[in-house]
């Protein structure tokens, strides 16, 4: 099979049939209808329902007199809310099915309609009712983010299935264009599917992993000579990964060509693990300067992260303490021994404290360690075992749930964890760590984690570092919220739970 055909095979949609890149794009724009669709059925529920929550039915009396001038409004109000959802974007393709910047986009166009309402109000002398503004805008809102939730959740089992994504072309050098194309492939659900491979300047020996499965249509850093095989190819985007083997002048000449071709061009820079809010770029002669900020958490944040493990750890603690008593009682009644366990274990800038855990193994498990050890099935540091002989019948259970884990809120009411952060490591880990993963003491430990939420006893031990890592380096409040919400999902599942 030459060159030609094996593009010409490349092209064909999941069904087989060569439908072209106008076909395949289709997802998008059928994706964004279902969006202004749902969005139109949200705003209209929440204007008019609050219209009728705050002056009833419209069999009432004081309906036509008091609130048709709301009937107006409501109508005015939901097609301006539904036109400010698309004026700041929260339809477009690029936000669309990963990540939190969609929600973001929902939350910024309700609160600024909301806001211009308020000012517009203010200036004209509107007496507006605030019963009206507090019904429609927190169930507006509330609304469309499930609705994108729910839409979100169909927009994922077509890419498990490989379609609905777009289908990328990768340009750089050998190690770059396979770090990312198994970035990409490690996060399908992000809609970005690898289909090929550009590699300027490079010997015709020189090949991606042949697990990757990816055809390298090119090595020419001419770019008349590069744009012309992209025009025959027809991925949707290119990605430009860092150290490509191409000169400003190539890449501008690219970036013009693809512009024209309506194919995206993505520029990935040598950055790993950096989230978005430590990016900022600042534009000088010309030049895109990317600047990373340090990773700090400042007084304010540390404060606001006390204040809220304070508060969310006592009110689960109340809320839970009918949980907190019956599990007591179960490992009491169980097996011989103390309800908790008790354990020492390091955390903020390397000091040390001790954990408390229902205890849900026996009396002497920690002596029986060594003989089980090479019967691990953890990582190169942790010790896991899917069938440890050592859990009791109540301790299987807790664990499943990760019940066993509630006293931990008292370790944080005190100061020595956190609701979120890294895993709480044992001192015999870390006398195994190097100097990269030291770093994962900079924090509190916490109860949860992207660890948690990720895998947890399935994980390597890199990809637990490097999560751990990742968490400490890019740390925020609205993160920690969203490790909360997974982490639910996460303990339901039982996923990596043993």
């Amino acid at each position: 099979m030459n060159q030609r055909d094996e593009v010409a095979l490349l092209h064909q949609d999941d069904n087989g049939s060569s439908s072209g890149r106008k076909g395949r794009r289709s997802w998008g724009s059928r994706y964004s209808r279902h969006l202004a669709i749902a969005d139109a059925c949200v705003v209209l529920w929440a204007t008019i329902g609050a219209l009728i929550v705050r002056f009833g039915v419209p069999e009432s009396e004081n309906v036509t007199s008091a609130s048709q001038p709301y009937l107006i409004l409501s109508l005015a109000l939901a097609a301006a809310w539904w036109f400010m959802l698309y004026l700041l974007g929260s339809r477009e393709a690029v936000v669309l099915g990963h990540g939190t910047e969609e929600y973001k986009r929902v939350l910024e166009a309700s609160l600024w309609l909301f806001g211009l309402v308020a000012i517009v109000s203010y200036a004209l002398q509107l007496d507006t009712a605030r019963g009206y503004v507090g019904v429609a805008l927190p169930a507006g809102l509330i609304f469309l983010l499930l609705s994108r939730v729910i839409l979100r959740k169909f927009l994922h089992l077509e890419r498990e299935l490989g379609r609905s994504s777009q289908r990328v072309l990768i340009i750089g050098g050998p190690s770059s264009a396979e770090h990312l194309a198994r970035s990409l492939r490690g996060q399908p659900m992000a809609g970005y599917k690898p289909v090929g491979v550009y590699l300027p300047g490079t010997p015709s020996t020189t090949n991606l992993a042949a697990d990757l499965d990816l055809p390298t249509i090119g090595r020419a850093t001419e770019a008349q000579t590069i744009i012309d095989t992209v025009r025959n190819f027809e991925p949707d985007a290119v990605a430009l990964s860092g150290g490509v083997q191409l000169s400003p002048k190539t890449i501008r000449a690219l970036g013009w060509a693809l512009a024209d071709l309506n194919i995206r061009l993505i520029m990935v820079p040598a950055l790993t693990d950096i989230a978005g809010p430590r990016i900022h770029t600042q534009p000088v002669a010309g030049l895109p300067l990317i600047h990373v900020s340090t990773p700090n958490l400042e007084k304010g944040q540390q404060f606001l992260k006390r204040l809220f493990d304070m508060v969310g750890s006592g009110l689960i603690v109340v809320l839970f303490a009918p949980v907190l008593i019956t599990v007591g009682l179960a490992v009491r009644h169980d097996s011989k021994g103390p309800i908790l366990f008790r354990q020492e274990r390091v955390g903020a800038e390397g000091n040390s404290f001790t954990m408390l855990k229902f205890r849900s193994m026996v009396v002497d498990a920690e002596h029986q360690l060594e003989r089980l050890q090479a019967n691990s099935e953890g990582n190169q540091v942790l010790f896991k075992m899917r069938n440890d002989p050592r859990v009791t019948r109540v301790g299987a259970f807790i664990r499943r749930f990760s019940l066993d884990e509630l006293p931990q809120l008292f370790n944080v009411l005190g100061g020595s964890m956190s609701l979120v952060g890294p895993r709480p490591p044992l001192p015999s880990e870390v006398e195994k760590y190097d100097t990269h993963a030291h770093r994962r003491l900079l924090v509190r430990p916490g109860m949860t984690g992207l660890w948690q939420v990720s895998g947890r006893s399935l994980l390597s031990w890199d990809d637990t570092v490097r999560l751990d890592l990742y968490y400490v380096e890019n740390w925020s409040f609205t993160g920690d919220l969203t490790i909360l919400l997974r982490t639910f999902r996460a303990v339901v599942r039982r996923h990596g739970a043993y």
